[in-house]
């Protein structure tokens, strides 16, 4: 059964109130598009000049449509295709820097271990594009349903943890990397760019932490040719601290992701 939209959002969203979030907004647009009964409200609701502004623009937007060319539906079909075949580049990117990690402690074992050291910011890409309206070309449509928000972050950041824990396992039973110290960095970082992604947006989030890490502890370990004591055995219960106290302020604050600045 269709669920209309209640009729006081529909009125906020005819006044335009500036208090109606923006995925509330969507989900009602989303929902007009399809349901003549509730434009029908809607346009009860709507002043005479407005309506009478409307109609002028439909108007034009309709007379350039019919004056427009026709819409090239084979190539379409066959960019939908390539997009459907295409690997997401956040994947190949870091199987590639993991296999590349992995290829490097062969050649030269006395250095630290590339693994270890890429291990925190390994899932930070595809983290990046979970919740990224530029990367994400449905992402309007996503973000007005009911399930937006933490809730589909989690999920979306679930499945590209699935991809990115298994190849950091295989990278460090090829090097010797210490499971727990793959796993809790990992974790951690991608806690801390969900909780971060609250305030500041999830791509910012990502690309500010990888960016710190990679100057503060990956550049200096490798000039030094030694491990950071963060990446240390014994530091384990911290990081796994760390990924428990992000993940607890990213629920404190979930509803912030249900804002369109949270996936800039």
């Amino acid at each position: 059964m269709t669920m209309h939209p209640d009729v006081a959002v529909l009125a906020r969203y005819a006044d335009g109130d500036p208090g109606l979030d923006e995925a509330s907004v969507w989900s009602v647009e989303s929902h007009l598009e399809t349901c003549a009964d509730c434009r029908a409200r809607l346009a009860g609701q709507i002043p005479d000049d407005t309506r009478a502004l409307l109609d002028v623009v439909g108007a034009a937007v309709g007379r350039g449509i019919e004056a427009g060319p026709a819409p090239a539906r084979r190539r379409m079909a066959i960019r939908r295709r390539r997009l459907a075949v295409t690997p997401a580049p956040w994947l190949t990117m870091t199987a590639g820097v993991l296999g590349c990690a992995v290829l490097l402690h062969a050649i030269a074992p006395d250095l630290p271990s590339l693994v270890l050291l890429l291990a925190p910011v390994a899932p930070l890409p595809g983290v990046a594009a979970s919740w990224n309206r530029r990367t994400d070309p449905a992402w309007e449509l996503v973000a007005g349903t009911p399930s937006a928000g933490l809730g589909m972050l989690l999920r979306r950041t679930t499945a590209v943890l699935a991809v990115v824990i298994p190849l950091l396992a295989l990278a460090g039973a090829r090097t010797g990397a210490p499971l727990a110290m793959l796993l809790t960095p990992c974790l951690a970082f991608t806690a801390a760019s969900i909780a971060l992604g609250s305030l500041i947006g999830v791509r910012r989030a990502a690309a500010g932490l990888g960016t710190v890490w990679s100057v503060a502890v990956v550049a200096p370990s490798l000039a030094t040719a030694q491990l950071p004591v963060v990446l240390t055995p014994g530091g384990a219960a911290a990081w796994a601290a760390a990924a428990v106290g992000m993940a607890g302020f990213a629920a404190a604050r979930a509803d912030l992701f249900r804002r369109l600045n949270s996936a800039d």
